[in-house]
């Protein structure tokens, strides 16, 4: 993805197969998110780049995308690391042609894809920020899992007030590291994912667990080091692998939502062995395929 330099703002020609509008149907989708901020078809965010707190909106017009810089000058660097965060965040830089070859030829998602054309996955490129809200969903409705998130960003996040808006920022691992476990269950989340989440900010600020060492890893030997810790299982680790690591072959197969979506196609509700059955066709691409069926669920 390749961004040019317009001084106050970036700008980079959309992808073909992506649909600004659907990536902000996604970023829309609960009340109580409060890591970004959507007015009409522009997303507003704030980021912490090394010393600087960064505000920044995301748009589209006429095929082209626009990161503008709200609050201040800031150098290459920073710039660099905001495009960068952009590009993952919607994954910009994934060549998602053979996707759709495979999904107009799959009667599951034949009609997905028309419907829902230009839809990309939504990535959290923080590790920290993907395990904190893959655990806190864990085996709860989404609204809950948002609402513990709030409630986490808000207790332990940075606040940034900017222009009549109020920007959060979500925790480094380090402010988290040694806090007592009582204040992470005072805001409800069971001593169980309280303690996952601790001693995963432990892992990450004292460095035995690293994104830029995981990175290096394929697949199954990322998916076999994910589930290696404490309260990571195969949903969590694929939830992560998909959304963080951009790994379209990661495939949360006991997913609810996968389950639920399914059901509505096929008038009954499948099995795993029946799901992994029908998604042998999906190879490769599991984690589209996947976002498709989510996206199914909600209008």
């Amino acid at each position: 993805m390749q961004w040019e330099d317009k001084q106050t703002y970036l700008e980079a020609g959309s992808p073909s197969h992506f649909r600004f509008d659907e990536t902000l149907v996604f970023l829309k989708r609960s009340d109580q998110e409060i890591l970004h901020l959507v007015k009409g078809r522009t997303v507003f965010k704030a980021l912490r780049v090394e010393e600087e707190a960064v505000v920044f909106s995301v748009t589209e017009e006429d095929g082209k995308l626009y990161i503008q810089f709200l609050n201040g000058k800031f150098d290459k660097a920073i710039k660099d690391f905001v495009a960068d965060y952009v590009t993952k965040w919607f994954d910009l830089e994934r060549d998602v042609e053979p996707f759709y070859q495979l999904a107009q030829q799959d009667p599951y998602l034949n009609d997905l894809v028309k419907t829902y054309s230009g839809l990309r996955v939504v990535g959290i490129p923080d590790l920290f920020e993907a395990f904190v809200w893959a655990i806190a969903g864990q085996q709860i409705n989404l609204k809950f899992a948002y609402t513990l998130k709030r409630r986490f960003v808000e207790r332990f996040g940075e606040k940034l007030d900017w222009e009549g808006e109020t920007y959060w920022i979500f925790p480094q691992p380090a402010v988290i590291a040694d806090v007592n476990i009582e204040i992470v269950r005072d805001l409800q989340f069971s001593s169980r994912k309280a303690e996952y989440v601790l001693d995963i900010a432990k892992k990450l600020r004292d460095g035995t667990l690293s994104l830029q060492e995981l990175e290096e890893k394929s697949y199954p030997e990322l998916k076999k080091a994910l589930r290696s810790i404490r309260g990571i299982g195969a949903w969590t680790a694929d939830y992560v692998l998909m959304k963080c690591f951009q790994m379209p072959n990661a495939f949360p197969i006991a997913d609810a939502g996968i389950h639920q979506a399914l059901k509505q196609q096929l008038g009954w509700k499948p099995t795993v062995d029946e799901i992994a059955e029908l998604a042998r066709d999906w190879a490769g691409w599991e984690a589209y395929a996947t976002i498709f069926l989510w996206r199914s669920l909600y209008e």
